[in-house]
């Protein structure tokens, strides 16, 4: 597996992962075609299928549960998951 489908991949784990590096995750992203735009208030703003969504990035580095989860959601629905890559 590549590492950047084992990024995309610790995002649907289960127990949810608790030290995911939020930017490994952004240049995963990235590499399979999602947009970034990164704000000055710690946001990303993922663009993907004409869908779009909003990543609250913390100080630290790492992603919140909650960040996660949504995210999970996001990559669902656009079709970007471990089995389709």
């Amino acid at each position: 597996m590549s590492k950047h489908k084992d990024k995309i991949a610790k995002i649907f784990e289960h127990p949810i992962s608790g030290n995911i590096d939020s930017m490994r995750l952004v240049h995963a992203l990235e590499h399979y075609g999602v947009e970034v735009d990164e704000s000055k208030k710690h946001r990303a703003l993922l663009h993907f299928k004409g869908k779009e969504y909003s990543l609250a990035l913390s100080h630290r580095n790492e992603l919140s549960k909650d960040a996660i989860v949504g995210l999970r959601h996001f990559l669902e629905e656009v079709g970007l998951t471990p089995d389709n890559l």
